[in-house]
Formats: structure tokens, sequence, C-alpha cells
């Protein structure tokens, strides 16, 4: 895309970023992933906001008795999630079982 191009594009109503460092170094989406997301759309299933969270980043509860409480999450599953609570000062950790729909990234 040249620069003229990508004017032309960012002045369109409703666009709220473009993906990428600079005009001339662009990120676009996979194929797969729009495709895939296009198959979900076309068999009208019934979808859910799920929060994007990767193993070894530091999240922070959201809800329940235990909101508030961040630490490392180690395993992801779809809904349940290993997260290391540590005491750095004392070099020790416990880890508990958690709902991956009750965290955010921290």
């Amino acid at each position: 895309m040249d620069k003229s191009s990508y004017v032309e594009v960012i002045k369109a109503r409703g666009l709220v970023r473009v993906i990428g460092e600079q005009w001339d170094r662009l990120h676009p989406v996979p194929d797969e992933e729009i495709e895939s997301l296009q198959r979900v759309l076309t068999a009208r299933v019934p979808v859910l906001p799920y929060p994007f969270l990767k193993t070894g980043q530091r999240v922070r509860i959201t809800r329940g008795p235990l909101a508030d409480v961040e630490g490392i999450l180690v395993q992801s599953k779809p809904n349940k999630g290993l997260l290391i609570l540590s005491v750095n000062l004392l070099s020790r950790s416990v880890a508990l079982a958690v709902d991956c729909t009750q965290v955010m990234a921290a």
C-alpha cells in the first residue's frame, strides 16, 4: 500500500486503528483467522467474548472472593487456568485453579 492509499483508508468513518508500526509496515491479520471467524458467523453459533491471555502473563482475578488477587498464569485451558502466587523475598509460591473468564491482564 502506498502512502496516499493509507491516508485514504485511515479517513474511513468508524475506523478505530490500523495495525502496524507505520504506513509502510502494516501487520495483516492472517487469512486463516479471518476465515475461522467468518465460519463461526455463518454457522450462527452462540459466542461470548473471552479474555486474550497468554501463559506466563501476569493476571488479576476480577470477580469472586479472590477479586484483585494477582499472579502469573502458567496454564490456560478453556474456562480453567493455573495461577501462581509468589512471595519473592521468601522464594515460595502456591498454585490455584482459576476460572479464566474471571481474570484479566494485570
